[in-house]
Order: structure tokens, then sequence, then C-alpha cells
């Protein structure tokens, strides 16, 4: 399921662009962000945000990538449902031992 943002896409991958594109027209990447969020109209901290996620996806800064980051949540995921099986199966394994075995006491 993806998250709902609040700016398209579009929007976000145009902005990382522009960044990427003109921070060579500026004295650090981190003004060239600011000029361009401000025209694109989304904060200075989201776009930095967003470049530093594409130059992670694009090999160019060490991290976690978006595709990377998503199978992990996925994994994240499949991982507590086989855990809350895995306890459903253990509970029900005892009810059925309690009422196979006259032996052991029942509740």
């Amino acid at each position: 399921m993806a998250r709902s943002t609040r700016h398209p896409r579009e929007v976000r991958e145009r902005a990382v662009t522009l960044v990427l594109e003109h921070q060579s027209e500026y004295a650090s990447q981190w003004e060239a962000i600011v000029s361009i969020a401000a025209k694109v109209g989304v904060s200075a901290e989201s776009l930095r945000r967003w470049v530093r996620q594409a130059e992670t996806d694009a090999g160019r800064r060490s991290g976690t990538t978006t595709a990377d980051g998503e199978r992990i949540r996925v994994l994240q995921r499949e991982n507590r449902e086989l855990r809350r099986a895995n306890e459903i199966l253990k509970a029900a394994s005892v009810f059925f031992a309690r009422e196979l075995d006259p032996r052991l006491p029942r509740s």
C-alpha cells in the first residue's frame, strides 16, 4: 500500500532533477536546494531528503535504497504474521494435546 504524500511523484522527481542539474551553479548543494524548493513550492528539508534518497538509489551515497527499504518492510510484515501464526499454532497444539491425552489436566 503506497503512502499518501503531499507532493505528487512527478513534482518530487522534477525538483530532484533540477537540484542535481543546477547544483554546480550554486556555492553549495544546500543553496541549490533552498532556491529550487522555494520555486517549486516545497520545504527545503523535504527536498533535501528527496535528493539524499535519489543519491542513495543511484549509488552515489551509502544507505538503504528505496527498493531495499520496501523489501525490508515487506519482510518485517511477513515476519510479524508468521510469528502470530506460530503463536496460534502453539496454543492450538497445547489445547489438542490436553483434549487427546487423558493424563493431562483439562482447563
